[in-house]
């Protein structure tokens, strides 16, 4: 059978942060990520976007790009880093706001997960919680919101028990 999808999967995530250098170690430290490459470097004069790149990028007129880096989490999506300047940049949205609102990370160890992400500067929002709706409710999941020391939400998620969408395929068609 030929997959009817034209998208196939998630290839990256980009997250803008105000140093690369520092969301790179707190990365390293409380994930285990891993650099793959380094796109533009800061040794590099800074890249100021104008007229075609800007619009292509989405990029607020002037904006500055210091750095880019392609780093991965275990065998999941890889995170593009940016470190963009410009002047009226705003504070990073909350899960109301519109917009791309988190990052999910499966850990098959949530209170180790939790202590690494605290330990390298992060900022848990609440303790691990049963899930929220009966399509994923199990007596071993849990989830659970922090925040990045640059304020990227940031869900643990753990689901041993198995999803019930899992096991009843038709419970939403």
């Amino acid at each position: 059978m030929k997959n009817k999808n034209i998208i196939t999967k998630i290839d990256h995530i980009g997250l803008n942060v105000p140093d690369i250098n520092r969301a790179t170690v707190f990365l390293l430290e409380a994930f285990g990520a891993e650099i793959i490459y380094e796109s533009y470097s800061r040794e590099l004069p800074p890249l100021e976007a104008s007229g075609e790149l800007a619009s292509a990028l989405n990029l607020a007129p002037k904006a500055t790009l210091y750095s880019c880096r392609m780093i991965k989490i275990g065998n999941g999506v890889r995170i593009e880093l940016f470190e963009i300047h410009v002047d009226g940049q705003r504070e990073p949205i909350k899960s109301s706001d519109l917009g791309l609102i988190h990052l999910a990370l499966y850990t098959d160890n949530m209170h180790e997960a939790i202590q690494k992400f605290e330990a390298a500067g992060g900022k848990m929002l609440s303790d691990p919680n049963p899930f929220l709706f009966p399509a994923e409710k199990g007596d071993k999941n849990f989830f659970c919101y922090g925040l990045t020391p640059w304020g990227t939400t940031i869900e643990f998620i753990t689901y041993p028990d198995g999803m019930p969408y899992e096991k009843n395929n038709n419970l939403y068609k």
